[in-house]
């Protein structure tokens, strides 16, 4: 399978008002195309730094991070970022919303344009395209955003806690909707979570990441049924001893 991401030997030191401190030391993974990979690890490990390396917000000390073969030297025009909140923004149709990306990298083509529109219709919400977004639930504006981040049709999407403002029910629901959108386009995703159950209910490796400076402490591969959707897994057996397994790696390094 295509190597869509990896990560040689990444080390990040900064300057702090009490010296230097090295964040992340030796970080090697992959990602391969179509795959989710969920990251997790103690408060201050360096999860949402790795997204900022990938995204090219920031360079690492030391290694190389290769996006589909070629490394990254500068803006991550490959990537696509989901944050914590959808930043929809208040004044624009949702159609206008999911438009916004394509602004931001100057992709106007039809092709672009026709691709959102695509999209707003496939994952259903094409009806609401002339609404705003106070109107809409938490669940739709998440979709909205996914289907912003989806519109300049990126190599490798990053969810950075992209359900934590949603309360517990609607955030279930949600992470079966992206989940089941991302593998319907054949995406690459690297998702950071502070949630284990979240991180094994959508992802097919889960990472974990020891305390600062952050290491990978593990890689594992979750072996869930190919047709199981996240709520799914979370009532199987072997979910139980998935998070028994990273309970333990994390707690050692709390």
């Amino acid at each position: 399978m295509k190597e869509v991401l990896k990560f040689q030997d990444v080390e990040l030191v900064y300057q702090a008002e009490t010296g230097e401190v090295k964040a992340l030391h030796n970080i090697n993974f992959t990602v391969e195309d179509g795959e989710l990979v969920s990251i997790v690890g103690p408060s201050g490990c360096g999860k949402t730094t790795i997204l900022s390396l990938i995204a090219g917000l920031i360079k690492p000390t030391k290694g190389s991070i290769l996006l589909n073969g070629t490394a990254m030297t500068g803006d991550a025009t490959g990537v696509g970022y989901m944050l914590q909140r959808d930043s929809l923004l208040d004044w624009r149709t949702i159609r206008s919303n999911t438009q916004l990306g394509l602004e931001f990298c100057g992709k106007r083509g039809d092709d672009y344009l026709e691709n959102v529109d695509k999209l707003l219709k496939t994952y259903g919400m094409w009806d609401f395209k002339d609404k705003y977004p106070r109107e809409l639930s938490g669940g739709m504006r998440q979709r909205v955003a996914l289907i912003r981040t989806l519109s300049i049709k990126p190599d490798i999407l990053l969810l950075d806690e992209a359900f934590s403002a949603l309360d517990y029910q609607t955030r279930l629901l949600v992470a079966d909707d992206v989940y089941n959108i991302l593998r319907q386009e054949g995406k690459s995703a690297v998702m950071v979570t502070h949630d284990i159950a979240e991180g094994i209910s959508m992802a097919d490796r889960v990472i974990v990441l020891s305390k600062r400076p952050g290491t990978v402490s593990q890689d594992i591969p979750l072996k869930f049924a190919k047709t199981a959707t996240p709520l799914e897994r979370r009532s199987l057996p072997e979910f139980q001893e998935y998070f028994n397994h990273i309970w333990k790696e994390f707690d050692a390094h709390v």
